[in-house]
């Protein structure tokens, strides 16, 4: 099948290529000349574990092609699939600008029956709106007897393991109201059905807000356990226990259970804020959602909030060493991280600030630029150095089985402050090291010293 891809950022990227993969013909297009230049020469603007192998194979292959123009990417594919960007607007609703120019710039192009595939995270009622603007510009042209149909196709693809979900998936969305529409989407989707039907047909209002709810119940899950740990700290229980005894049973599950710094990214924040406007405009306040983000803002803070009680107000000539940078494992997304909020306000406080994550410090680097209270660290032991503390923001897996006589041996002050309880406290407290955890302010981690 002929298929062309429109944006080329992180859903439009692994889509395209994972659909290359199955065999299809597909053309990637993006209005970013450097972009595609990039992608053209062989790089790959994004950090996706796998995602250059698969990219790689399927240009050298010929079924995977990029492009900044317009008319060749409308007449290569039936399939049109918009996954273009949708940034929260200064209300916090998403912003359908992109998505409704790459509608009308398909029917400014077509010249035949296209599907048009709506792939970006949408609100409800957005295929009714690309619906209107491709008519808009058919009737424009002429063509009032031109036709076209609309598919809602959300995507749920997990960062850092996008690939392995779009050849693996839970389930397939698809919003439609046309049996015809439903086949040719049965077909894209064919390699992926092997097994059992993955295939979830509904209609097209559903599955837009389907994406919605999905997230906002992961993120309810989130700053539901953070709201318990911080009640844990104040009781003197440990989060840790409580997770396992509530995940145990089989209705709630143990995903998404684990306390931590807060939630961030591309998608979680975004959402979040996307679905509250939604109930707004239908006079529907979401209280749940309102209570979902302020839970989450105010535990990004928390790390902030336990360095400041342990060394004081005045941070100046103190020292931290931050491991961890993307908002999580697997990606060198910084949108909405803990770290920034941590980052900031060290550098406020008058601190300085050693850093180091496997993929994302360039990242950093183009967020911040240089400056003299940020440092990187080619490895986390070097990020020790001097530091008067450990502040640990993210949780990959190079971090969760560290030396701890490393670590304090190059300390200066054996202190952690562990943002995603990587480590038991009564292993750490053996090793002489001060540990701060998330809902985990036991005995065994000590009474803090006054503040220094």
């Amino acid at each position: 099948m002929k298929i062309t891809v429109i944006g080329s950022g992180y859903v439009g990227l692994v889509s395209g290529a994972c659909l290359a993969d199955l065999g299809n013909e597909v053309l990637c297009l993006d209005v970013d000349p450097q972009k595609i230049a990039l992608l053209n020469s062989g790089g790959v603007p994004i950090y996706e574990p796998g995602l250059d192998e698969v990219i790689k194979r399927n240009v050298a292959a010929g079924r995977l092609r990029f492009t900044t123009d317009a008319a060749a990417s409308v007449a290569h594919g039936l399939v049109q699939m918009i996954a273009v960007g949708t940034p929260s607007g200064e209300d916090g609703s998403a912003d359908l600008q992109y998505v409704l120019a790459a509608a009308r710039n398909i029917a400014r192009h077509m010249s035949e029956h296209k599907v048009i595939v709506d792939k970006s995270t949408v609100p409800v009622g957005t295929a009714d709106k690309v619906k209107q603007a491709v008519r808009e510009e058919l009737d424009q042209r002429g063509l009032r007897d031109a036709t076209f149909a609309v598919v809602s196709n959300p995507e749920f693809l997990k960062e850092g393991a996008a690939i392995d979900d779009f050849n693996r998936p839970d389930r397939i969305v698809i919003g439609a109201d046309d049996d015809t529409s439903v086949k040719v989407m049965r077909e894209m989707y064919a390699p992926l059905q092997r097994n059992h039907d993955r295939l979830m047909v509904m209609d097209i209002k559903s599955a837009e807000l389907t994406k919605y709810a999905a997230n906002a119940m992961l993120a309810t899950r989130i700053s539901f356990m953070n709201e318990l740990a911080n009640l844990a700290e104040r009781v003197g229980a440990d989060i840790e226990h409580v997770r396992r005894g509530i995940g145990s049973d089989q209705r709630i599950g143990y995903h998404f259970l684990y306390a931590g710094c807060g939630y961030g990214g591309s998608c979680f924040p975004k959402d979040i804020r996307a679905l509250q406007r939604s109930g707004e405009e239908f006079g529907l306040p979401l209280k749940v959602l309102e209570a979902v983000e302020s839970v989450n803002e105010a535990q990004k803070s928390v790390l902030l909030n336990k360095i400041i009680r342990r060394f004081g107000d005045d941070l100046k000539g103190k020292h931290f060493a931050l491991w961890g940078l993307a908002f999580k494992p697997g990606t060198n997304d910084m949108r909405e991280a803990t770290s920034l909020v941590v980052m900031e306000g060290l550098w406020a406080a008058g601190a300085t600030v050693t850093a180091f994550d496997p993929v994302a410090m360039e990242e950093t680097r183009h967020i911040y630029g240089e400056r003299p209270d940020l440092n990187y660290a080619a490895n986390p032991n070097d990020a020790l150095d001097g530091a008067d503390a450990l502040v640990i923001a993210t949780e990959w897996k190079v971090f969760k089985s560290p030396d701890f006589s490393v670590l304090k041996a190059r300390l200066k002050q054996p202190v952690i402050f562990d943002g995603r309880n990587l480590y038991e406290p009564a292993t750490v407290a053996a090793q002489g090291l001060e540990y701060h955890g998330i809902g985990r302010e036991g005995p065994l981690s000590g009474a803090p010293p006054a503040a220094a």
